[in-house]
């Protein structure tokens, strides 16, 4: 299609002629169009060609079915004819039939169409132009139309025109439908039927039709359309014609207040319906006014709409709401633009900026005792944020004074008042006067805002007086729980549930019941409240549990109600019992570690209790409770090596108890392991019969002269008696038997040591405590409590000087001692122990703190020797002959 200004116009009597046989074609197609139809073809069409256009109107006005009798075409409700596949007309002519069908009236109409294929014209004599008639290029696409948007006119208005390069082979006949043709708003536009002008009727609105999207045809005389329908859009240019208009008739943010200039507050928008992404759609926002007005408190970003705070001085408690007008104008702003205004409320949000306060600073209630459950007092708390806000409800708490949990503080939503109320009963015996102290705080924390400093809590003080009241026995606990042995027996007491009067503290002339309707397991004695079992149990009735109700009623007929919870336990036969039984301790007395066990479960099993069931091995042993199923046993005091068998009573917590035996093998040894292994680290030492022979004639010899040494010293004055050599205080073996001189002073003779040769074992024995040497080595004599003949001789001075200690008493220690050692001595083979008698020193250690023997020389007539009336009889000779008579 081209502009008709570019054609080349044929002759006028050509065109005259053309017009008028197109004329006379389509009359006498509508003569004969409920008979026949027919239109000129190509020999070959192509699938969805336009064959024509058949006035159906004009056979039947309301035809509701319509059909073709050839599958190879369809028909449009408007008459227009498309091949649905490919045609090719091997002969000259092909006909079919176009049925219409109207159902309510019961009429059909039949049209039947003839396709002739057309020849060329033969006077035609320019081929090369047939030829350029086949290309598929043709100049059937005008450029896109517009129209003003409210255009003046005037009207009709030419818009465009259409032609097809087809009319220089045939005479065009040009149409169109679509919307502003034959479709809403119908008759907005036509189109020139010769020329192909198309024209406006009238002016358009943009904003409702932006644009029309028309279908052209070019058609011949007798239907032929040699050109594919047209699409052509006519596209309405923009007028700015509509005024931007806000998205809301007003709009409402809210924003806290103290907050930081420069937070968001919210986003205006504006809509504006003219065409988009021109001058006539670019917005710019602005503030209008502010109420109040001073001082400036907001800003809009021009662009986007967005308000921003200017100053951080926005105060709920001051000013809660502020209004802005606000103005949208296009054109980018500028004075020329269409513009308009809306409203926009700012709504201060509350933040906790202002603490809690009491509008007192103390309360004084009375209350009587026992009572539960009660309310005493209301609280009123004052805040001046926002109402029923976060930052305006109240939270109170007890923070001093309700250590006990007697009393509880709630508060009431509808009036912030805080709801003081006694939820444990008081005790007026107890006392009579309780001072609570009271905080308030905001379900949020405290907001410190700019120009404010944090505030202390607020507190007040509450005197609650308990007012005395006479009231019933009370049971302590108010629950007891206990647990029956499943293999009690009926009668056996298995606990006792007491209760007591809160006025005397006492509970004396009270008796007890069970509630009638209770559980047959237990019964209660009416005046001792003893529990005892009233049933024996099954072993399926194991882990069962009861609640028996019991009634304590005192001399005045007052009642206290108090529960036993009552658990049957399994069939607990076993005891505890201490395992292993057999320990080593070595010399350094490491407290042994004792555990018991049971296989009861709970109550009858830990924590234990442990105790020497025995007294006299509890004199010598002591425990240490280490934790609840264990302890330490350690010895008191020094004690000989041995074994010792020692009884341990082990209770459980339900208070069955059993005895173990445990056996401590006190052994002089470094390490467990050593105990009943010989040493190797040194040549084995054994004591013969000799040695241990000389060993008890030596302490025989020592007591004869400690005896003789006591009776000489009370018969006369004493003489101080030095020794001229260290060598003097040895005695000397000799052969003579000849009588020694008397003696007449009995404090000259001195405290002598025994000196035993032995040839068989090669031991030469001196003083205890003292060098033993054989064979170049060195032994020392003491071992265990250090017995040294030094320490002896100590503790023998300080025996005579304080007269408490009789020869009996000397003689038992030494006779027990040394009987201990050599009955070890004797039963050990390897003579181990005959080691710590006769060992290696250097060093002997510090004497006794009592001196020397040979210091009883220095004591006066003044001390008492009354000691000495008690020697025995066989002593007695030998006291006599130093006593001078």
């Amino acid at each position: 299609m081209a502009p008709a200004a570019a054609r080349q116009g044929g002759s006028l009597c050509r065109t005259a002629c053309r017009q008028l046989l197109f004329g006379l074609l389509v009359l006498s197609l509508f003569c004969e169009a409920c008979k026949k139809v027919t239109f000129n073809v190509p020999s070959k069409l192509e699938a969805g060609t336009l064959v024509g256009r058949v006035n159906l109107k004009e056979c039947l006005k309301s035809a509701e079915h319509i059909s073709s009798s050839d599958p190879d075409f369809r028909i449009l409700e408007d008459g227009s004819l498309y091949t649905t596949n490919i045609i090719s007309l091997s002969s000259e002519e092909k006909t079919f039939t176009i049925l219409l069908k109207d159902i309510q009236r019961h009429e059909e109409k039949k049209i039947h169409v003839n396709l002739i294929a057309h020849q060329k014209k033969t006077h035609k004599t320019r081929h090369t132009r047939d030829t350029v008639l086949r290309r598929t290029k043709r100049r059937w696409a005008p450029i896109p139309s517009s129209m003003m948007e409210n255009s003046l006119g005037p009207f009709p208005l030419q818009i465009q025109q259409v032609q097809s390069d087809t009319a220089q082979n045939y005479t065009i006949y040009y149409s169109a439908t679509g919307p502003g043709i034959d479709r809403d708003p119908k008759g907005l536009f036509y189109v020139e039927r010769e020329t192909g002008n198309v024209f406006a009727t009238g002016p358009v609105d943009r904003e409702q039709y932006p644009e029309f999207k028309i279908i052209f045809y070019a058609t011949t005389a007798d239907g032929y359309s040699p050109e594919r329908p047209l699409l052509h859009t006519i596209k309405i240019e923009d007028d700015n014609d509509n005024i931007p208009c806000f998205t809301q008739d007003f709009f409402e943010f809210v924003v806290p207040e103290h907050c930081k200039a420069g937070t968001v507050v919210g986003k205006v928008t504006a809509e504006d319906r003219d065409e988009p992404y021109t001058l006539h759609t670019e917005l710019r926002y602005r503030i209008v006014s502010e109420q109040p007005p001073l001082p400036k408190m907001f800003f809009v970003h021009p662009e986007s709409g967005v308000i921003t705070t200017l100053i951080p001085q926005l105060d709920r408690e001051i000013i809660g709401k502020h209004m802005l007008l606000m103005e949208v104008r296009d054109m980018a702003g500028q004075s020329f633009g269409l513009c308009n205004t809306g409203t926009v409320v700012v709504n201060i949000g509350d933040i906790n900026d202002n603490a809690p306060y009491f509008g007192h600073s103390s309360y004084e209630i009375q209350v009587l005792e026992n009572r539960v459950n009660v309310e005493i007092l209301r609280i009123p708390c004052l805040d001046k944020d926002e109402p029923n806000s976060p930052a305006w409800n109240c939270r109170f708490s007890i923070v001093k004074g309700n250590e006990d949990n007697h009393f509880a503080i709630t508060t009431d939503g509808r009036t912030n008042e805080g709801v003081l109320c006694v939820v444990k009963g008081l005790d007026y015996e107890i006392t009579n006067l309780r001072i609570l102290e009271i905080a308030a705080s905001n379900e949020i924390p405290y907001a410190v805002v700019p120009y404010s400093s944090a505030l202390a809590q607020s507190t007040c003080t509450v005197r609650v007086i308990v007012l005395d009241d006479d009231e019933g026995p009370v049971f302590k606990p108010c629950l007891l729980p206990i647990t029956i042995d499943g293999c009690m027996t009926v009668g056996t007491v298995v606990g006792k549930y007491l209760a007591e009067d809160p006025e005397t503290g006492n509970s004396e002339g009270i008796s007890y019941r069970i509630a009638p309707g209770q559980s047959n397991w237990i019964t209660i004695d009416e005046n001792s409240g003893e529990l005892r079992t009233a049933k024996l149990f099954d072993n399926d009735m194991t882990g069962r549990q009861c609640n028996i109700t019991v009634f304590a009623v005192d001399q005045s007929g007052k009642t206290g109600t108090g529960t036993v919870l009552v658990t049957v336990g399994a069939c607990n036969n076993y005891y505890p019992i201490v395992t292993p039984t057999d320990f080593i301790m070595c010399r350094d007395r490491k407290p042994v570690y004792i555990t018991a066990v049971t296989p009861n479960e709970s109550p009858y099993s830990a924590p234990f209790r442990f105790d020497i069931s025995d007294r006299s091995m509890g004199s010598g042993w002591q425990t240490t409770q280490q934790d609840d199923k264990s302890i330490f046993l350690s010895a008191r005091n020094d004690i000989p090596f041995g074994i010792y068998n020692i009884p341990i009573n082990v209770r459980d917590n339900s208070g069955r108890q059993g005895t173990s035996m445990v056996t401590v093998n006190y052994c002089d040894c470094t390490t467990p392991s050593d105990c009943g292994i010989s040493r190797q680290a040194f040549p084995a030492v054994t004591l013969g019969v000799w040695a241990i022979l000389a060993m008890i004639l030596g302490s025989l010899l020592l007591l004869l002269i400690l005896i003789t040494l006591c009776g000489c010293y009370g018969t006369g004055a004493v003489s101080k008696h030095e020794p001229d050599d260290l060598a003097n205080q040895n005695l000397i073996i000799s052969n003579t038997e000849a009588p020694g001189e008397e003696v007449m002073d009995p404090n000259i003779i001195p405290l002598q040591a025994a000196t035993v040769n032995s040839c068989d074992q090669g031991v030469g024995m001196g003083t205890i405590g003292h060098e033993v040497k054989t064979g170049g080595q060195s032994f020392e004599m003491s071992k265990g409590g250090h017995q040294t003949l030094e320490s002896v001789r100590g503790y023998g001075q300080a025996t005579m000087e304080q007269g408490r200690y009789s020869y009996s008493e000397w003689q038992n220690f030494m006779h027990s001692r040394l009987g201990e050692k050599v009955y070890m001595c004797r039963q050990d083979e390897e003579n181990k122990h005959s080691e710590d008698y006769v060992l290696p020193y250097n060093y002997e250690g510090r004497g006794s703190l009592a001196g020397s023997v040979g210091c009883c020389s220095d004591q006066q007539e003044e001390e008492v020797l009354d000691f000495l009336d008690q020697l025995e009889p066989k002593f007695r000779t030998l006291a006599e002959t130093c006593v001078k008579r």
